[in-house]
């Protein structure tokens, strides 16, 4: 992985934090862009097609949960990796960012060596997590086409974050396995995340209502975590 061939797009409003990043990611040779609000993030991400966004969330005319959530409604964006900074650090602000497709989130104030980790890890996980390596896949009347990141119920699409996807494709390839929330944290999001039964809970819930009929499929198994059924009713 080339720093210089990845582009990074700042969005911060506060002066001092936007450039002490974009200082230290500078240095470790990235390309680097800013934005000191969201609608401006938001066209020169549209712009400049970054490989990772970095999204304060309090941000003057639009905020970073509300660009998180247009960028992971933008196809052209499904390889765009996502990190929230906030000041906001109780379980609900958390929630919301992970529920919107975000790939990680960082608190303030925060260690700049902490910021350069977590990108490097997002984007790792990122270039592991490319779609060409995935395979075509057809279970129960859903068909899960890796290359394209996109779902099917009976032929019709349906539209799911980069999270849901990645939660389906992990039960429903491995049907009958039980995944604990701690494995499909660490799966979909990497290590050293930290692991809430709701974070997971909130994903699963909104994984089944867009599943429609489909989504008792993927059962709650009390104390342990998640599986897809291994035959269908």
């Amino acid at each position: 992985m080339d720093p210089s061939k990845i582009k990074i797009l700042i969005a911060e409003d506060e002066e001092d934090i936007r450039e002490l990043i974009h200082f230290n990611l500078f240095k470790e040779k990235f390309s680097v862009e800013t934005a000191s609000n969201g609608a401006e993030a938001l066209e020169k991400a549209k712009q400049i097609r970054p490989d990772l966004m970095l999204l304060d969330i309090m941000m003057p005319e639009m905020d970073g949960l509300e660009v998180c959530r247009l960028i992971r409604a933008d196809r052209n964006f499904d390889n765009t990796g996502i990190v929230i900074l906030t000041a906001k650090g109780d379980e609900e602000d958390i929630v919301k960012g992970l529920e919107l497709g975000a790939d990680d989130y960082i608190v303030k104030p925060f260690s700049p060596k902490v910021v350069i980790a977590r990108v490097n890890a997002v984007l790792r996980r990122r270039v592991k997590d490319q779609p060409s390596i995935e395979p075509i896949f057809e279970i129960y009347g859903i068909k899960i086409d890796g290359p394209k990141r996109k779902v099917f119920i009976d032929d019709k699409e349906i539209s799911l974050t980069f999270t849901e996807f990645q939660i389906l494709s992990l039960l429903s390839m491995k049907a009958g396995w039980v995944f604990t929330r701690s494995q499909i944290v660490d799966t979909v999001r990497g290590d050293n995340h930290a692991v809430t039964d709701r974070s997971v809970d909130v994903q699963i819930v909104g994984l089944r209502k867009k599943l429609e009929d489909k989504g008792d499929l993927i059962e709650t198994v009390r104390g342990v975590g998640y599986r897809f059924k291994e035959t269908a009713d």
